[in-house]
């Protein structure tokens, strides 16, 4: 798969402010598209969106995806080629404390967005992120495949699977039949880590908080088991995918797990040992048995043979690369603030690509 499918392309980034996004409207906009971002807010500060100057860069438009009148507006006037949903309530923890908005910006954000799409009257190729946290996790050993059964423990998790229905229903309602102008992916990843995440309740950004600080970090679960992988990881399996379904319509509607290799699962305590390796002094205390916690997962994995089948797409960086980077981007960041952060970020970019190259994998052949 070649990228040069998005040179003078018109694509809209929704969440484009978030720490997905923000990565994703980057690379985009060095193959030359046109990116229009749409989010309604700035989700932390900092923001990687912010320190990146990434307004500068593309269009940054600011508008509530449940506002489904303004959001049909917007595609309207914009007139995507691509699109790239991320908008999201995106964390376990806080959809707790407001389940009903994480239900109605992941499920109704989404509808909205989808009946937006109904109007073009040219062909575009939406790509719908969702979660890993879509399945109904039994916390088992053997990673889920995209026929497996969605739910969800928590309220986060349930959005994503209500998000997912809402995808099928468009898909088969109103966008299944030969001529339709609308193609739609479905793109399922989990625990991404990378420069620029300062969400709250994230192991990584937690750390990176703390650690700048010379002060120690509280770790909830150090035993628990993730599936560790660089944001740039499914970023390329999107753009992947998004390749595949503009030259033909064989994967419309299709899911597609996009997660490290299976032998990339580590306990949170063996990511701060190998982040210790690139960050001095570092200090965590284990808090597993003195607080009381929401149900978070302790095992979570996903089998991403259709991706390979497909897409031809796996995985590039191995879990001390993906480390490697993450750490070394907060550390030009907090100890070099010379440094554009939009460059560093577009270093890394090509580093990762560089890499996949050597690896001969074919979505990075520009």
């Amino acid at each position: 798969m070649k990228l040069d499918i998005f040179k003078k392309s018109t694509v809209l980034v929704t969440g484009h402010t978030g720490f997905k996004g923000t990565w994703l409207s980057i690379w985009l906009k060095q193959l030359g598209a046109k990116v229009h971002g749409v989010s309604f807010d700035i989700p932390s500060n900092p923001s990687h969106f912010t320190v990146a100057n990434l307004s500068s860069q593309i269009e940054d438009h600011r508008l509530d995806v449940r506002d489904s009148e303004s959001l049909e507006a917007l595609v309207q006037e914009i007139q995507p080629d691509f699109v790239f949903h991320l908008a999201a309530q995106a964390l376990v923890r806080p959809s707790y404390e407001n389940p009903l908005e994480t239900i109605s910006i992941n499920a109704l954000g989404t509808a909205n967005l989808l009946n937006a799409l109904r109007s073009l009257e040219k062909s575009v190729v939406a790509i719908m992120i969702t979660s890993d946290k879509a399945y109904d996790n039994l916390e088992w050993v053997w990673g889920y495949r995209e026929t497996d059964r969605l739910g969800g423990k928590d309220p986060y998790s349930a959005s994503k699977g209500m998000a997912e229905l809402v995808i099928r229903t468009y898909v088969e309602s109103f966008f299944n039949s030969s001529d339709s102008n609308v193609r739609v992916g479905i793109a399922r990843a989990g625990n991404v880590i990378g420069g620029g995440d300062w969400a709250l309740d994230r192991i990584v950004p937690d750390c990176m908080r703390a650690w700048s600080l010379n002060k120690t970090v509280d770790i909830r679960s150090p035993q628990a088991t993730r599936p560790w992988q660089h944001v740039l990881e499914p970023l390329s399996g999107y753009l992947a995918l998004a390749s595949e379904l503009k030259k033909n319509n064989q994967f419309h509607g299709e899911a597609y797990n996009f997660g490290p290799a299976s032998n990339q699962n580590y306990p949170v305590s063996e990511l701060i040992d190998e982040m210790s390796k690139y960050w001095d002094h570092i200090q965590w205390n284990n808090v597993s048995k003195s607080k009381v916690h929401v149900h978070e997962a302790g095992l979570l994995k996903l089998n991403c043979d259709k991706a390979l089948f497909d897409l031809n797409w796996r995985p590039t960086l191995q879990f001390s690369d993906t480390v490697k980077m993450t750490v070394e981007w907060y550390k030009h960041y907090y100890q070099n603030s010379n440094q554009s952060i939009y460059d560093i970020t577009l270093s890394q970019i090509d580093e990762y690509t560089i890499s996949a190259k050597l690896q001969d994998l074919s979505l990075i052949h520009i």
